[in-house]
């Protein structure tokens, strides 16, 4: 698949197939998020997979009972680890990390894309509850839930004229 098609066609699924995503397309995702930038190489983004039911249903009641987590069958907690960026200080771990996590998120969505699933990226959650339901650990910081799944729905999105978007400097005036 071309990219510009990832890039323009990828939509957020919030409704799934009750189909298996098979574990090697699951590698191929985190493979190609291992693969987005990374301040200094510190590669600070950690993953849980969730494939549990009873665990996922726990995670859609801290993401204010977010159902898609239900349905589908696999959801991606992307993590940041504290420890492996604090070489940047405060500034790698209130920016950097999360500017890398957010890479590594678009290259999961777009390869999840082009293999023919589906994924809706969850930043509403009760960070205490994930880290509590999963174990992680005080110096890692949950940031996301992916859900990933076949989609059973083809939803239609929009953006903004990109005029609303994009300013250009002009002599010292935006």
């Amino acid at each position: 698949m071309e990219l510009h098609k990832a890039i323009f066609h990828r939509r957020s699924i919030r409704s799934y197939k009750q189909k298996e995503v098979e574990d090697e397309k699951i590698e191929l995702l985190l493979e190609a998020a291992r693969w987005a930038p990374s301040a200094g190489n510190l590669q600070s983004v950690e993953y849980i997979i969730v494939k549990n039911k009873e665990t996922r249903e726990k995670l859609a009641k801290a993401a204010y009972n977010q159902g898609q987590i239900i349905e589908a069958p696999v959801s991606i907690v992307v993590c940041c680890n504290m420890r492996k960026i604090s070489p940047y200080g405060a500034r790698g771990k209130e920016l950097y990390t999360l500017q890398e996590s957010g890479a590594c998120i678009q290259n999961l969505m777009l390869e999840a894309y082009s293999l023919g699933l589906g994924t809706c990226w969850i930043g509403a959650f009760d960070e205490a509850k994930v880290k509590e339901i999963l174990k992680i650990s005080d110096y890692t910081r949950p940031v996301a839930i992916i859900t990933v799944g076949y989609p059973n729905e083809k939803p239609k999105s929009s953006r903004k004229d990109i005029k609303h978007s994009v300013f250009f400097e002009f002599y010292g005036k935006w």
